[in-house]
């Protein structure tokens, strides 16, 4: 991941957005040498909430929670069958 300080960023905004949108380069925007933000695309975002979707639909599982909600695997399955009708 690409580390910036926020005050240099601001003359490569445009150049940082594309990047991170075109490349799926995660850009980390540093203030004071921590970081404060990070520019990922929006489907890098989306992965990512997938993935903690699926992650919390198996810790339920593993704690034997039954509430009937399903994994982000079962809806796609679903929904492919109903594509395939």
């Amino acid at each position: 991941m690409t580390e910036i300080a926020i005050s240099a960023a601001r003359s490569q905004l445009g150049d940082l957005v594309r990047r991170a949108a075109h490349a799926r380069e995660p850009i980390a925007l540093t203030d004071h040498g921590h970081v404060a933000a990070v520019l990922v695309s929006p489907q890098a975002l989306e992965d990512y909430e997938d993935s903690i979707a699926v992650l919390r639909y198996e810790l339920r599982q593993a704690r034997g929670d039954t509430s009937g909600r399903k994994s982000l695997t079962e809806v796609r399955a679903t929904l492919d069958a109903g594509d395939a009708a």
